[in-house]
C-alpha cells in the first residue's frame, strides 16, 4: 500500500508486525494473534516515511483527537476509523498535592474524559478500527469491567458482535455497559485469568477474533497515544518520570514504544522519562519480578484489591513491561489499598481530581518514592488517572452529613 500523509484517504506509516520475543515478521494485512512462538506481535511503521509526510507543526493543527497522530497509528483510511469522539485528555498540574509530597512539578494525565470512561477507549478505538478493517466481524474477550465496556462499545458502533467474559466481583457499572451496548456477557466466578481460559475457548469454537490483553497486537497502539500527548502537551518535552498503574501493562508497553519511536522520528530529544510500574501489595506480580531481577513474572496467588484494574494475577506481556521499565531506568513498586484509598480523598480535597482506585494508587507511590528520596524534588512528574473514580464507587467513602427539614434554615 502507498502512503502520503498527506492524502486524506491513505495515512498510516504501518509496515508490518513483528514478534517481541522471537523478531518474526508479520503481515499486518490479516488479523493476527500471537506468534507461533507464543510472542505478543508489536506494530511496526515506516518512520522514514512518517517523518517526511509529518511534522509536530502539521499534528498541531489537527482536531483534537487522538487520531491526530494517524500515521503513527495502524489504521489505513481515515474513513476505517471507528470512533465515539476520543478527545486529547487534560494534563493537569497538581499545585497543592504536589506541594505536599514535595513534587511542585507533578502532573496528572486525566483519561476519565474518554467515551466510556477510562483509557481503555483508546485501545478500543484502535483495535476495533483494525479489526473492522482486516474484515473481523465478531469479537471476545476477559476482563477485569473497564475493557470489556469500551470494546462492546466499540464494536457495537462498528456493528460487530460481542463475547465478554469478566469476574463476578467487577464493577457493576461496567457489567452493565457490556450488556446494554449488546455483548453476549458471562460472570465467572474467579479472576480475570480464569476469565480470559473461558473466554479463548469460546472465541476459539466459535472462529471469532480474540481480542484479549497482548494477544491481538492494535490495543497497545492504541495506549501509546497517551505518550503522545504528553510529549505534544509538554511542548515536544519529555518528563523525567512517568507513572502507570498496572494490571496487564499494554499502556505501559505502549508508552515506551511511542518514546522510542518519537526519538526515531526526531521529534524529541534528550533523556527518555523513567517509567514506574505500580501495583497493589495484593496483586504484585511485576512488582516481585522486578525486585528479584527476573525476566518473567511467576502468577500471583490470591490476588485481591480496591483497584479492581490492577488484580491480574499473570500477564503475558510481562516480558515486554520489566523490559520498558529496565530499560527506562525505572522502578516498580507496590502499594496497600489503604494508601490508595486515603490518596484518592487527598487528590480530591486539595486539586479538586477525583481520581480512580487505579490512578490513586499510582499517586501513592509517588508520595513513597519522593521520601525515599527516589525522586528529586525539581523532576517533572506525570500520574497516568486511567479512568473515571465513579465506575468504582464501592472505594468511596459512605457521605455522613446533617438532613434537614424541608422548611428548615442554615444559621
Amino acid at each position: 500500500m502507498s502512503f502520503n500523509g498527506k492524502d486524506e484517504a491513505v495515512y498510516s506509516g504501518l509496515s508490518h508486525l513483528e514478534c517481541s520475543r522471537c523478531a518474526t515478521r508479520h503481515d499486518a494485512w490479516v488479523p493476527q494473534n500471537l506468534c507461533s512462538c507464543g510472542g505478543p506481535l508489536l506494530a511496526r511503521y515506516d518512520l522514514d516515511a512518517v517523518r517526511a509526510a509529518v511534522t509536530p507543526a502539521d499534528i498541531a493543527r489537527r482536531p483534537p483527537t487522538m487520531w491526530r497522530y494517524g500515521e503513527l497509528l495502524p489504521v489505513s483510511s481515515r474513513h476505517a476509523v471507528v470512533t465515539l469522539g476520543e478527545p486529547m485528555t487534560p494534563l493537569l498540574p497538581l499545585p497543592s498535592l504536589g506541594r505536599d509530597m514535595g513534587l511542585p512539578r507533578l502532573l496528572v494525565k486525566d483519561e476519565a474524559a474518554l467515551p466510556t470512561g477510562s483509557f481503555k477507549a483508546r485501545g478500543a478505538a484502535v483495535g476495533v478500527s483494525r479489526a473492522a478493517e482486516l474484515g473481523v466481524t465478531a469479537i471476545g474477550m476477559p476482563t477485569n469491567g473497564n475493557a470489556g465496556a469500551s470494546w462492546s462499545a466499540y464494536a457495537a458502533r462498528a456493528g460487530m458482535r460481542s463475547l465478554v467474559v469478566m469476574p463476578v466481583d467487577a464493577p457493576q457499572i461496567c457489567r452493565a455497559e457490556c450488556a446494554l451496548a449488546g455483548a453476549e456477557l458471562y460472570l465467572v466466578d474467579g479472576l480475570i485469568s480464569d476469565a480470559g481460559r473461558i473466554a479463548r475457548s469460546a472465541v476459539r469454537r466459535r472462529g471469532w477474533f480474540e481480542a484479549a490483553t497482548m494477544r491481538e497486537p492494535y490495543r497497545v497502539e492504541g495506549k501509546k497515544t497517551m505518550a503522545l500527548e504528553i510529549v505534544e502537551q509538554l511542548g515536544w518535552r519529555l518528563p523525567d518520570v512517568i507513572v502507570y498503574p498496572t494490571g496487564g501493562g499494554v499502556g505501559l508497553v505502549g508508552i515506551a514504544k511511542a518514546l522510542a519511536e518519537l526519538a526515531v522520528l526526531g521529534w524529541v530529544s534528550g533523556p527518555s522519562p523513567r517509567l514506574v510500574a505500580v501495583q497493589s501489595s495484593g496483586c504484585a506480580p511485576i512488582v516481585r519480578a522486578f525486585a528479584a531481577g527476573a525476566a518473567e513474572a511467576a502468577p500471583w496467588e490470591g490476588a485481591h484489591t480496591v483497584a479492581f484494574g490492577l488484580t491480574v494475577p499473570s500477564t503475558i506481556g510481562d516480558r515486554l513491561v520489566l523490559d520498558a521499565v529496565r530499560r527506562s531506568g525505572g522502578t516498580a513498586l507496590a502499594v496497600d489499598d489503604s494508601a490508595t484509598v486515603a490518596e484518592q480523598a487527598r487528590c480530591l480535597r486539595r486539586d479538586g481530581v477525583l481520581p480512580c482506585p487505579e490512578g490513586a494508587a499510582a499517586l501513592a507511590a509517588v508520595r513513597v518514592l519522593r521520601a525515599e528520596g527516589w525522586l528529586d524534588a525539581q523532576e517533572q512528574v506525570v500520574v497516568l488517572n486511567t479512568g473515571s473514580a465513579l465506575k468504582y464507587q464501592h472505594t468511596l467513602l459512605p457521605v455522613e452529613a446533617p438532613l434537614l427539614a424541608a422548611d428548615e434554615e442554615i444559621t
